[in-house]
This record gives structure tokens, C-alpha cells and sequence, in this order.
């Protein structure tokens, strides 16, 4: 039985707009796995209050490396891809978790992420990067202190500086999703990139999903304040807003734009359109339970829903029109999906193995 199903529907899109656009290698640099015996559920606490989103768990209980590695196969048949592997769990379950990504990374050869606690010392953060074979560090806004409203997260609240310091001084990837309502254009987030940027120019910083610029409303200034931050990388995972990624490739050409996907969230069948400068995920009736359960959720027709194809077709497909309006090379491109995330990785490996 295949993991999910492919339609005919799917066969087309990938046929008539993606295969000929896409390169032949590509990189995807921003992917989770783990398993759900290692992270199981857990019921909230009384007043407790959610700092994420709850459509994402929606799609899939789980996303081992057997399941990812076969997704693409099922989405991109003639493609080799290779993901960047880190984890997806709370507190609690990390050490496990991250334990399995290394596991997985060791067995296929595929580079990693550690999931770093912003609790950990600079020394213990190193260690496991270096046991572990990781090429630096992920973590998320959800482990900053309990006390902060979600609203009033800043970056180094779950990056802490003394481990900021650490990555600078090896040469590690951080992948950064940033937190706070403003997204892209927050001027504290924006505040907080300058000053990792210059306390620490040596560490390889990422800032996931462009920002979280999902919509045109996201974007703001963010690019003429980062300007003076000429390596600074984007992914684009994730991200359907077409005009955040043209601003981005405007901004900062085809060498710091990378394709991410945040699979398994990827292989939702959706569209999404803007609303009240908001996101909304237009789904198939039935297939995700009841839409109500989150504000970023909307139940189409049925007749519309077979019309509907996976995110990550859709992400791709606003990628392809963003570099149709800047007018990318097929060796831009190339770069997007590819080269840029190769070097990265590979320099990464570099500096701190020395190999």
C-alpha cells in the first residue's frame, strides 16, 4: 500500500509545470522526522495555553525516514533528493527524538540538525552536535519560558547568546523560525537577525519560510533592514505567497534563496489564499476532521476538492511564478533547489569536522 496517495490529478501537475522546471539533484533543506512511540501524546494542562498552530499535526502522526525518503520518490519520480533532517517534538521527548535523527542520519547518510533546548549549556550543545555528527542546530520558539506570552517571544529566548557564540565559533547552521505576530517585518525580530548577523557573523544562519511571510502583509520593510546582511540564507518552505518570495529573490538574488519543505506537512492537499491579512488553507471536505479546530483551516466544495493538489506542489508552483517575474536562469533555479544548500552543508561539514 503506498504512503499517500497520488492522483491523476497530481501526475498532471507534476508533468506539465514541474518536472522540465525542476534540476535533476535538489536539496531539501527543511525537513522533520520522527517516530510516534517517542513523542506521545500528552493532555494539556488546565489554563495551559498553545503556542503553535494546530493544522500541522493533521497531516501525518509521524514522518520516519523511510516515509520521507519515500515521499519524494512519490512526488518527484526522475528527481534525487536529499533532505536536512532534524526533529519535531516537545521538551520532553528530545533527547530521544534527537537520538533518532541521528540514527537515521548515520544509516542513510543524510546531513542533520541537532534540536537544541535553549536551557543547555554551550558545552553540552557542542558535545552532541560533535557525538552526533550534526551540522548545527534547530530548535523553536515552544521551549522559551513558560512565563512569556506567545506573543512577546523574541529570538533569544529560545536562542540563547551563549550558544549563538558556540555555533559562531565552530561554524554551524541555525535554522531559524522566528517568532512574534509581526512575522518578517516585526521590528524586534528584525533587531534580533541584525545583531546575531554582527555579534556572530561566522555562524550560517537560515531564516525558515522566509520569515513566515505567508502573506503580501508579512513582508514590510524586512528586506531593506537585512540588507546590510549580505549571507544571510532564506528557505522558502512551506510558503505559497508569491509575493514574499519575488521581494525575497529581488532582494537577495538566487544565492541565498534555498527550497525547504517542512515535510510531512507538505503532503496536505490544499491552496491557500490571503484573508484579513491572514492565511487560510482551502482543503478537500473530510480529509483533515473538522476544519473548526483552527482558524487557518477551510472546507471546500467537493467538486473543488478534487481540483486540489499537495502543498508542496503549491509552493513550488508560486516559486516557479516569483522566478518567471525576476527573470531566473534554469542555472538560478538550479541554484535554488541545489548548489546553494550543497555549499552551505558542505562548508558547514568543514568547519567543524575539518573534512
Amino acid at each position: 500500500m503506498s504512503l499517500f496517495e497520488v492522483t491523476a490529478y497530481d501526475r498532471e501537475v507534476y508533468e506539465n509545470e514541474l518536472r522540465d522546471f525542476l534540476p535533476e539533484k535538489m536539496i531539501d533543506i527543511h525537513t522533520h522526522v520522527w517516530l510516534a512511540k517517542l513523542r506521545p501524546p500528552k493532555a494539556p494542562k488546565p489554563g495551559e495555553v498553545k503556542r503553535t498552530v494546530t493544522w500541522p499535526s493533521l497531516v501525518a502522526k509521524d514522518n520516519s525516514i523511510e516515509d520521507l525518503l519515500e515521499t519524494y520518490k512519490l512526488m518527484f519520480p526522475g528527481k534525487e533528493v536529499t533532505p536536512l533532517i532534524f526533529s519535531n517534538a516537545g521538551r520532553e521527548h528530545l533527547d530521544v527524538c534527537n537520538e533518532y535523527v541521528r540514527e537515521c542520519a548515520a544509516r542513510t547518510g543524510v546531513p542533520a540538525l541537532y534540536y537544541s533546548r535553549p536551557e543547555q549549556s554551550a558545552e553540552e550543545v557542542e558535545r552532541h552536535i560533535r557525538e552526533g555528527g550534526f551540522l548545527g542546530v534547530k530548535s523553536y520558539l515552544d521551549l522559551s519560558p513558560a512565563y512569556l506570552p506567545v506573543g512577546e517571544i523574541r529570538i533569544f529566548d529560545f536562542f540563547p547568546h551563549h550558544q549563538l557564540a558556540m555555533l559562531d565559533k565552530i561554524g554551524g547552521i541555525v535554522m531559524l523560525h522566528i517568532p512574534r505576530n509581526g512575522r518578517l517585518k516585526d521590528p524586534v525580530n528584525l533587531a534580533q537577525i541584525l545583531e546575531i548577523k554582527q555579534k556572530y557573523p561566522k555562524l550560517r544562519l537560515i531564516i525558515a519560510h522566509i520569515g513566515r511571510a505567508y502573506t503580501e502583509f508579512d513582508v514590510g520593510n524586512a528586506f531593506e533592514v537585512l540588507a546590510p546582511c549580505t549571507d544571510l540564507m532564506f528557505d522558502f518552505c512551506a510558503n505559497t505567497c508569491e509575493y514574499a518570495m519575488t521581494r525575497m529573490l529581488e532582494a537577495v538574488g538566487p544565492r541565498r534563496a534555498m527550497f525547504g519543505s517542512d515535510l510531512p506537512i507538505l503532503r496536505m492537499r490544499m491552496r491557500r489564499i490571503e484573508e484579513n491579512n491572514t492565511y487560510i488553507n482551502l482543503i478537500p471536505p473530510g480529509l483533515y476532521g473538522d476544519p473548526r479546530q483552527d482558524s487557518h483551516l477551510r472546507e471546500v466544495s467537493e467538486e473543488e476538492g478534487k481540483r486540489m493538489t499537495f502543498f508542496m506542489y503549491e509552493e513550488i508552483l508560486a516559486f516557479k511564478r516569483a522566478a518567471k517575474t525576476v527573470g531566473l536562469t534554469a542555472a538560478d533555479i538550479e541554484r535554488c533547489f541545489y548548489s546553494n544548500a550543497r555549499e552551505l552543508l558542505d562548508v558547514a561539514r568543514r568547519d567543524i569536522y575539518g573534512a
